[in-house]
């Protein structure tokens, strides 16, 4: 298991560099991107608390959701640095600690116990759905999506292993 959540960290920094340099070319003051920043700060925001469970330590956040949106340069520094901070952490776990529960707080004041496994695929998931609610949000405004398939980023990151050419015509949509 621990090969595949280091994978999927990878996979999590590259689709959320895809889709913040995406949104940068559409513009930080666009209502796209004005959208995305709400989605993508809530979604920082849960990574940050669960950092912080993770460590069993205490995080300042009241809510899952700031009241004041950072600028979209801020927020995508903010993830790219937590991005590696993830792929850091989970690097240096062993088994022993990835099945180890933790208790905590919710920021709704309900009591919470998780194994760190089960924290970092809540960490995994969450992103995923907040980058798919853009994702529904670029193609409602008949832009493209940026390219954050599974299946592309482990072509494009082990291509020699996967026997693949990049620059073969149809990838991406056999990869889909």
């Amino acid at each position: 298991m621990h090969d595949t959540l280091l994978r999927l960290f990878r996979y999590k920094a590259w689709a959320n560099d895809e889709l913040l340099t995406a949104l940068a070319k559409i513009g930080a003051d666009a209502p796209i991107t004005q959208l995305a920043i709400k989605a993508l700060s809530h979604s920082h925001v849960v990574d940050q608390i669960f950092a912080a469970h993770l460590r069993r330590k205490e995080h300042a956040y009241a809510s899952a959701n700031l009241s004041e949106l950072p600028a979209l340069g801020e927020l995508a520094a903010a993830i790219r640095a937590s991005d590696q901070e993830y792929i850091d952490y989970v690097s240096a776990l062993g088994h022993e600690q990835l099945v180890e529960r933790i208790d905590f707080t919710f920021t709704d004041g309900a009591a919470g116990r998780m194994s760190r496994e089960e924290m970092l695929m809540h960490v995994i998931t969450h992103g995923v759905g907040h980058r798919g609610q853009v994702s529904a949000v670029f193609l409602l405004n008949s832009i493209a999506p940026a390219t954050d398939g599974f299946t592309t980023y482990l072509h494009r990151a082990e291509a020699s292993t996967r026997r693949r050419n990049e620059g073969r015509s149809g990838d991406q949509t056999a990869q889909r």
